[in-house]
């Protein structure tokens, strides 16, 4: 199935430790280019995210964004007596030296280490759920990338039956096309009156169909088309190979369009071209 590097995801999960948001954001590029965006706390985790990125994408400028809230604490405080005391304690003695000395107030008291006890929550509780629900939205993203490969998809394989359409349009035109061109070539040599040896009259026609026919081009056209549409069917990366095979595509049109003696082959060598460009353009988004 084909996977396109475009998607989005975005988890939430909430405990008595928090809440964590999880994002994660992919576009197309060359290769698989993953950034991180984690709070402090948390940042130990890059390394295992990173590996599951590797793990299960192959290209991609992958974005991911975790948020971590801890749980408001404000009804768990305590302050701590003993601390408290010896802290009064200290600085009854730092006003009987130096009376002229500022005493701090309550809240500055409060911010002093050890007095006021705010409780924590347990990290590696919090890791592991993060860990988790980073699974859970790389295992969305790669859903989304899933379902906008199979569009990408559909829309390729609409281009490639336009493509053989093109192509059985020429095959079915080129007996006349050629019998145009040996008409056209007499009526020439009758309307100047020219007397043409009959072997070198054969001899130009041979060179005129020959300069006309497009079969062999024609040919890996459809050959291209048909691997084109097997890549579409293969399981894991195939952008690049859908790439490649463009730009085969567009050679033989290019050569179609070179070799064209009337106007019919050359119309066809414009559309095989515009399409071969719409079919690129999507592909730039395939995995």
């Amino acid at each position: 199935m084909v996977h396109s590097m475009t998607a989005f995801s975005r988890q939430e999960q909430d405990g008595d430790w928090g809440s964590l948001q999880l994002e994660l954001r992919s576009v197309n590029h060359r290769y698989l280019e993953p950034h991180f965006r984690l709070p402090e706390a948390l940042h130990d985790l890059e390394p295992a995210f990173r590996d599951a990125l590797r793990t299960r994408l192959a290209r991609g400028k992958v974005e991911c964004s975790l948020r971590f809230e801890p749980a408001e604490a404000s009804t768990g405080m305590s302050v701590d007596i003993d601390r408290l005391d010896a802290l009064a304690e200290a600085l009854a003695e730092v006003c009987t030296r130096v009376p002229q000395a500022p005493m701090p107030d309550a809240l500055a008291l409060l911010e002093h280490p050890g007095v006021l006890d705010i409780p924590t929550p347990d990290l590696e509780a919090v890791k592991a759920e993060a860990l988790a629900l980073f699974q859970a939205g790389l295992k969305d993203l790669i859903a989304g990338r899933a379902r906008e490969g199979e569009k990408l998809a559909m829309l390729i394989r609409e281009r490639l039956a336009a493509i053989r359409a093109q192509v059985a349009e020429v095959h079915r035109l080129l007996p006349q096309i050629l019998e145009r061109q040996r008409i056209q070539l007499r009526q020439r040599l009758a309307a100047i009156q020219a007397e043409l040896d009959p072997q070198r009259l054969e001899a130009e026609l041979v060179l005129l169909a020959h300069k006309a026919d497009v079969d062999e081009e024609l040919d890996r056209l459809e050959t291209h088309v048909g691997e084109v549409e097997r890549q579409l069917a293969q399981k894991g990366p195939v952008g690049r190979r859908l790439d490649f095979l463009m730009q085969e595509l567009n050679r033989e049109a290019n050569t179609l369009s070179s070799k064209s003696v009337v106007a019919e082959t050359t119309r066809c060598a414009v559309e095989l071209k515009v399409l071969i460009e719409q079919m690129r353009e999507q592909i730039q988004n395939i995995e």
